[in-house]
Parts: structure tokens; C-alpha cells; sequence
């Protein structure tokens, strides 16, 4: 069964009511989370966490707002890229980096996996790619955070094997086999918070796990459908399917068998 093991590359700061209604105004950590997945002699990895680059790139001009609105703190050694060296974790081992989706504190390392390939839903690629400026800064995407070959070397899971779930992934049907990967990683669409937002159900020793990168940003969101401020829906690609993919999460955690990793829980 496959190996899942989750990394913390910095985080950024915001107030908890804007993740979870009535979560008061205090300020939080919302760690930027990624994790590696290992299948036999294969490993993917599931988003990149911050990196020096996402400072490099927010420095000036129309993106230093991103910065401003939610602090990104990131100490030496945290990016994915030196963790995986100081752990002995060979930066060229990682075939494939699976892409919840594009917001910075998901994509900022792809500059440091050159050896790795792509892997994100074409309906977010082409949504995204051409954005440049206050419409970029408005989906959350920095455009220089996107390696120049990165194109060359992508793939998206619309051309994987699609399949019918299992019973116990209920209320999720079906999703797409990740190739090599013994159909114990089916990739999922998860709409709402980003376009072409994805997640992925891994068979794992302990049970089937979600990883729902920002499908919600706490547990109460979905469990007690506590969703985030008002104000968050100007930055959701679609409201709507956000609190319709709230309410499949809240019954597939109903389900003891299953689950559920948030990219930016565990501090409110």
C-alpha cells in the first residue's frame, strides 16, 4: 500500500474568522502542507509548499499585495527542497508533482524539482496560464512561479484511467487512476475554492485517505459546515460548488474508514 508522508514548507498568517465563521479575530498560522507518496520504487508529490521563490516574486510590483494580505513566513531549511536534502530524500527521485491546484503556497517550489514532471487538471491549467497582473494576483497566482518548460512536462489527469470508487468513498463515485500508482491513487475533482481544484484518494495501510488540499481550511467547514467568512467568496472560483463540496466532505467524514488531510489545518 502506498506511503504518505506530509511536510510543512512555512506558512502564512490570517485572521481565524476569515477561515471558519465566528472563529474570532485572532491571528493564525495556516501552514502551507505537502506531502510525499510513495508506491514501491515510485514517488509523487502532492503540491510544493512555499519557497524562496514565492519572496523573489512578491517582492514588488502588483504581487507585493499578495504578501501584505496574508505574511508568508518561511525560516532556512524549510522549503521542500532543502527538508528533502537534509533528510537524504534525492530531489530527482520525485517522478511526478501532482497540483491541487494554483495558488503560490502550492506551486512556490516547482522551480526546485527539475527533474520531476506535472500533473494538475487541464480545465485549471487553461483557466490560469494566460493571467497575468491584478487578475493573476486575483486567482491567487504568481505566473513567474511556473518553471519555463513547464508545459513540456505536464499531464492532465483528464487523460488518466477513469474509474468508479469504491462503496466506502461515498459520496465520491469516480475519479482518475494515477498511472504506476496500483489504482491506489485515484485523483478527484474538488471545485469550488479554485478552478480545476483536485484531490486525491490514496489506499494507504491505516485505510483510504483524502488528501482535499483547500477543499475546506478547517475541519469544522465541513464537519459542522461551519464555512469561512462572507468575505472569502470573492476569492473562490465558485461559491456554490465550494458549499457542494463541503457538504460531500462532510459525509464522506461520517465514514471512520476514511481520512481527511487539509493543507491548512491544526491552528484556529
Amino acid at each position: 500500500m502506498a506511503k504518505v508522508t506530509t511536510f510543512e514548507a512555512g506558512y502564512c498568517t490570517h485572521l481565524a474568522c476569515m477561515a471558519q465563521k465566528g472563529a474570532g479575530f485572532n491571528v493564525c498560522k495556516f501552514p502551507a502542507r505537502a506531502w510525499l507518496i510513495e508506491i514501491g520504487v515510485h514517488r509523487w508529490l502532492w503540491d510544493t509548499g512555499y519557497a524562496d521563490h514565492f519572496e523573489r516574486y512578491t517582492q514588488s510590483g502588483i504581487f507585493k499585495l499578495y504578501r501584505k494580505v496574508t505574511p508568508v513566513y518561511l525560516n532556512e531549511g524549510e522549503s521542500l527542497k532543502q527538508q528533502f536534502l537534509s533528510n537524504g530524500i534525492d530531489l530527482a527521485s520525485i517522478e511526478h508533482i501532482i497540483l491541487s491546484h494554483f495558488h503560490g503556497d502550492h506551486i512556490a517550489g516547482l522551480k526546485d524539482f527539475s527533474f520531476s514532471s506535472f500533473i494538475c487538471s487541464h480545465k485549471g491549467w487553461q483557466k490560469i496560464k494566460t493571467l497575468r497582473g491584478f487578475s493573476a494576483l486575483m486567482q491567487g497566482f504568481v505566473p513567474d512561479l511556473i518553471p519555463d518548460n513547464f508545459e513540456q512536462k505536464l499531464t492532465f489527469i483528464e487523460s488518466f484511467e477513469k474509474c468508479n470508487l469504491p462503496l466506502d468513498l461515498a459520496p465520491f463515485t469516480e475519479g482518475y487512476i494515477v498511472p504506476n500508482s496500483q489504482k491506489q491513487i485515484i485523483l478527484v475533482d474538488l471545485p469550488g475554492h479554485a478552478i480545476g481544484h483536485i484531490g486525491a484518494f490514496i489506499e494507504t495501510d491505516q485505510g483510504w485517505i483524502l488528501l482535499a488540499s483547500d477543499a475546506a481550511w478547517t475541519p469544522a467547514n465541513y464537519k459542522q459546515l461551519k464555512g469561512p467568512a462572507k468575505l472569502a467568496n470573492f476569492i473562490m472560483d465558485d461559491p456554490i460548488a465550494y458549499y457542494q463540496t463541503l457538504s460531500k466532505l462532510n459525509q464522506l467524514s461520517l465514514n471512520p474508514n476514511v481520512t481527511i488531510y487539509l493543507s491548512h489545518e491544526g491552528y484556529l
